[in-house]
């Protein structure tokens, strides 16, 4: 798969939540290419901006591509500044996505915080399937929800909250246990401690456990290995035990990487 530079406008930009917006970009026939999970980056319009912004990919549409992203800083800060038929540069789709041959019933995805926005497209690839059931976990700090009704509609959705305003009151694991769910596989995107949480789940209930990282970025495309993770075997690239977040991931099966 050849990732794309180009120049992508935008159609829609809104805030979901105080600090939450959800963008749609033209990409045309970019977005038949992208597998859930992925990512693109987006260039700052301002010079003094030369790294990107790497965005993971929410949803796909007719030759558009859905981004839900965080306010964290300048570069997401003038993104969700812009209005509609402004002009970004964007490179994609980039990193490795889920799995598109489960073959289970059962699936399982997780996400927290604005690891909740990747899962979407995946939930509804599959859903498609048949005789598949998917079970949504979103976990958030409080009642300010984002996306869920969207997951609604292609899975069974529980929540957890941090202040126990919505949901279960604890983590995204604690609503696992506590609505008894079970599964045959399991999808996850969140910070690192929910991952450890997750990937130590599925180890007890002896099912498989795919995550997808949160990491800090600069060039996107594995070449200065700025996002490294500690990985169980040596990497044919860096040969040490290390794996490039964007380049070899950002999915990863648990079992490959140490948490």
């Amino acid at each position: 798969m050849k990732k794309k530079w180009m120049m992508s406008k935008i159609l829609e930009n809104h805030p979901l939540t105080s600090d939450i917006y959800s963008a749609i970009f033209q990409v045309d026939d970019m977005a038949s290419q992208v597998i859930p999970g992925q990512f693109v980056s987006i260039y700052s319009n301002e010079k003094d901006k030369l790294l990107p912004r790497p965005i993971s990919i929410c949803e796909v549409g007719e030759g558009t591509l859905r981004l839900v992203y965080r306010v964290v800083g300048k570069g997401t800060k003038e993104l969700s500044q812009a209005q509609a038929g402004k002009m970004f540069r964007l490179m994609g789709p980039l990193g490795n996505g889920y799995e598109e041959e489960y073959s289970g019933s059962a699936p399982i995805l997780v996400g927290g915080g604005v690891g909740i926005p990747p899962m979407l497209q995946l939930a509804k690839e599959l859903s498609k399937k048949e005789n598949v059931t998917p079970v949504a976990v979103l976990g958030y700090r409080d009642s300010e929800t984002f996306l869920k009704e969207d997951f609604e509609q292609y899975a069974q959705v529980y929540v957890s909250t941090d202040d126990g305003s919505l949901g279960v009151k604890g983590t995204v694991v604690d609503a696992l246990d506590q609505n008894h769910i079970h599964g045959d596989a399991l999808f996850a995107c969140g910070p690192l401690p929910m991952l450890r949480g997750v990937k130590e789940w599925c180890q007890k209930e002896g099912i498989s456990c795919t995550i997808s990282l949160e990491e800090r970025m600069a060039c996107g495309i594995g070449a200065c290995l700025g996002c490294v993770c500690d990985s169980t075997e040596v990497d044919s690239h860096s040969k040490v035990k290390n794996k490039r977040v964007c380049k070899d991931g950002p999915v990863f099966h648990a079992g490959d990487i140490c948490l």
